[in-house]
């Protein structure tokens, strides 16, 4: 639309590498970076936990009025070093402290977790003016920073600093709204007017993820396919009425990832490196990580799962087939960690099949980067899926995901035996462990029957451009639709 470079604040209830616990934290920290390689002016904010120990500096402090309290904010500042091309860029990132808020262990799951994100969005919005920073657009992410939207239009704009910050909420998981008792609108010193189903009333709670989605200028999810998804009932979470009604301002941009991060020709992580031109080297990668998860040196297909283990992962699937999956002449490693029935499923299944499946119980970022590299087929069978940064990730490392087309599984995924041409992996519709094991099996036949056909399709895959390029070029487009509906864009 423009090439006007733009002040963007990016607010994100978790950034990698500070504090993760999904992919959220991935894109906080990853598609800052590729819009301030455009020359824009981008800064991210994020909560400071107990658990960050990263130098930082101090900036400012305030105090925010919480109910009849004022509680003490203090604003410290950091950057993320990073690459752009030969060039070491910092990109400017800030953290709101609070002793009483943030100073304990974890990051969520805390009975005041929505204070505490109160806290977080009023302290946002104070620090701009207290730092001097007035962004075209403030970007938030997830239910944590819907109300942003919300104090910005009911209370800040009224200042002459604020009238002109334009609002881009971005959807990561509608299932996660951040839904509370209704005594919590207290905390925003606004009125009990907020509290009304056109507003933030949601089934008689107050809802973080609706106060974002009614009061943002643009609203947007991490593919096209579960913006679309999420207006449905199937999808929707009780919201479907309310995105629907927004249609005409929600959009889907599905993400990339770090190239940085993720980069089979330079991964340090991984045994060996390969690229289009050396892809066989990968055969090295798959030998590491059987020794490494202790399975027979075998050349059969092996397939890999790294996931959250949750049922929105479609795990009970996997369960379901896995006798027939083992028929096959295959291995199968899963690191992951979560709901404890699966976990305890998992490594049931494991001791039934010692030298065919292999199962780590918890995340470990160095071993997820040698499982990519080194299994031959990554599924992801998910029940509903926003975006999925596995199946990417898998592409990105020449490995074949085989997945259920959903939201971005869909977007990103073309089944190979229908479109042999731009084909990069196996899919299937119906949520059903029948379709996955037929899909699987498709995969298998073809790794085993046709080589030659498997290893084109491994370098077609690893030809994919995954980066955050185009991604960052269409929220900057987002950007200036939001823009537009406060003043013109030149």
């Amino acid at each position: 639309m423009t090439d006007k470079k733009l002040k963007i604040l990016f607010v994100s209830a978790e950034v990698s590498p500070f504090a993760k616990t999904g992919g959220l934290a991935d894109v906080a920290g990853s598609l800052p970076r590729a819009l301030s390689n455009s020359g824009n002016d981008v800064r991210v904010v994020m909560p400071r936990y107990k658990s960050i120990k990263s130098t930082m500096h101090y900036v400012t402090d305030f105090s925010i009025s919480m109910d009849n309290t004022k509680e003490t904010c203090i604003v410290r500042d950091t950057e993320i070093e990073y690459k752009n091309g030969e060039e070491i860029k910092g990109l400017p990132v800030y953290f709101i402290d609070s002793y009483r808020y943030f100073d304990r262990d974890g990051i969520y799951c805390h009975p005041d977790d929505g204070d505490r994100f109160i806290f977080f969005c009023k302290a946002v919005l104070e620090m701009l003016l207290k730092i001097n920073f007035q962004p075209d657009v403030i970007h938030c992410n997830d239910w944590h920073t819907g109300p942003i939207c919300m104090l910005l239009e009911e209370y800040y704009r009224k200042q002459s600093f604020y009238t002109n910050i334009s609002t881009v909420y971005t959807i990561h998981n509608l299932e996660y709204q951040g839904n509370f008792s209704p005594g919590i609108v207290r905390l925003f010193n606004l009125g009990y007017d907020i509290f009304n189903p056109d507003k933030t009333e949601f089934y008689g709670q107050f809802s973080f993820m609706k106060a974002g989605i009614v009061y943002s200028d643009i609203i947007n999810t991490v593919s096209e396919m579960y913006a679309k998804e999420i207006q449905t009932p199937q999808y929707g979470e009780k919201l479907e009425g309310l995105l629907s009604k927004r249609a005409h301002d929600l959009f889907g941009i599905v993400n990339g990832i770090s190239y940085e991060q993720f980069d089979p020709e330079k991964d340090q992580w991984i045994v060996k490196n390969y690229n289009t031109a050396t892809y066989s080297d990968k055969k090295e990668n798959k030998q590491a990580i059987q020794k490494e998860m202790s399975l027979p040196l075998e050349d059969v297909p092996v397939i890999g799962l790294i996931s959250r283990l949750s049922g929105q992962k479609g795990l009970n699937l996997i369960i379901e087939q896995i006798d027939n999956i083992m028929k096959h002449d295959v291995q199968f490693i899963l690191l992951g960690t979560g709901d404890e029935y699966y976990e305890n499923e998992f490594k049931s299944i494991e001791n039934r099949y010692p030298d065919k499946v292999a199962f780590y119980a918890g995340f470990n970022a160095t071993l997820a980067q040698r499982i990519y590299a080194g299994v031959d087929m990554f599924l992801m069978p998910s029940r509903f899926e926003p975006c999925g940064l596995g199946q990417i990730i898998s592409l990105r490392y020449g490995t074949i995901p085989v997945v259920r087309a959903t939201g971005g599984l869909a977007d990103t995924v073309i089944d190979y035996d229908y479109d042999r041409v731009n084909g990069n992996g196996f899919s299937f519709k119906e949520f059903s462990s029948e379709e996955m094991l037929k899909t699987l099996e498709r995969a298998l036949e073809l790794y085993n029957e046709d080589q030659e056909a498997w290893n084109k399709l491994v370098v077609k895959t690893l030809q994919l451009d995954c980066s955050w390029n185009k991604p960052a070029h269409k929220y900057m487009d987002l950007y200036y639709l939001a823009i537009g509906k406060r003043r013109p864009v030149k």
